[in-house]
């Protein structure tokens, strides 16, 4: 019986980890130190906000600046790099 329990709990720490380090694979990463809406510094307004559109990870400077992408992606998208 304690084998079963032994197994089951060590497959079960496999899966969880080879989930969370699968979560990103194929994601292109934003490499600009500014934010793809504004063009501030990231961190001059607080921490960064990060999100993966597609898969494309893009960073903004501010909360704000993620609703301004959102409404007009296509405006920003020239500026991911």
């Amino acid at each position: 019986m304690k084998t079963i329990i032994t197994s089951a709990l060590v497959a079960t720490a496999i899966a969880l980890a080879s989930c969370a380090t699968s979560g990103n694979a194929g994601v292109k990463s934003y490499t600009s130190d500014t934010c793809v809406v504004s063009g501030n510094r990231l961190g001059s307004m607080g921490d960064p906000v990060t999100k993966v559109y597609g898969n494309q990870e893009v960073k903004f400077c501010c909360k704000p600046c993620v609703a301004k992408y959102e409404k007009n992606p296509a405006r920003y998208a020239k500026n991911i790099r």
